[in-house]
């Protein structure tokens, strides 16, 4: 099993350029969420406490749950995005020389497929959330700090549409119609409604700092 996420940040971009297919885009995609979320936190963190900031310290907390809450499962996913990746390469070392192994070989690589899919779809899922909490934190966050939830948003758009990249060339290969016409459609959905966060997100950022984020 891949423990990826385990690892110092220099073995994991050692890994990351080595000649080897795990980890890959989808645990960079990861990665990066759980980047974007730990500065949605940070920013929380210097707007707690703060007796300027007072008014909003509950609303500020509760953020804070949700933003550290996706911190751990995005980067829960970098080992997840790496074994979902191991077991479609484990399909390709089945056997097929008769009938039955080929029509077995090819079940399990097509449910191994659609985890493939699954995976980085929810590593999207999450960064969306965290693009719709970038906007009230830029808004009523520390403005000193609103700069790094500008690169929150910034980080989590890119890592969403990183994500989606697996879930478009997996869904490629599945076989099952039904299943990839469902799961485009829930990832062109998606797409749609990141960018919408994004960019609401960024005209908060941008009318707190007074500049173009």
């Amino acid at each position: 099993m891949a423990t990826f996420a385990e690892s110092t940040i220099q073995e994991f971009l050692d890994a990351l350029a080595a000649e080897q297919s795990a980890p890959g885009g989808g645990g960079a995609a990861a990665l990066t969420g759980s980047q974007a979320a730990a500065l949605l936190s940070m920013v929380i963190n210097f707007t707690k406490g703060r007796s300027k900031y007072a008014d909003v310290e509950e609303e500020m907390q509760s953020y804070l749950n949700h933003s550290e809450t996706l911190r751990q499962e995005l980067y829960e996913l970098i080992n997840k995005d790496a074994e979902a990746f191991e077991a479609v390469a484990a399909c390709y070392t089945m056997p097929r020389s008769t009938d039955e192994e080929k029509a077995a070989r090819t079940e399990a690589l097509q449910q191994a497929m659609r985890g493939a899919t699954e995976v980085p779809f929810s590593i999207a899922e999450k960064c969306l959330t965290l693009l719709k909490l970038a906007k009230p934190i830029a808004e009523k966050g520390n403005s000193n700090v609103v700069s790094d939830a500008a690169t929150s948003a910034h980080l989590a758009f890119g890592a969403l549409l990183s994500a989606l990249v697996n879930v478009n060339i997996n869904l490629k290969y599945i076989k099952d119609e039904a299943y990839t016409a469902a799961w485009g459609s829930k990832a062109e959905k998606l797409v749609s409604n990141a960018q919408m966060a994004y960019n609401e997100a960024r005209a908060a950022c941008s009318a707190t700092l007074g500049v173009t984020v």
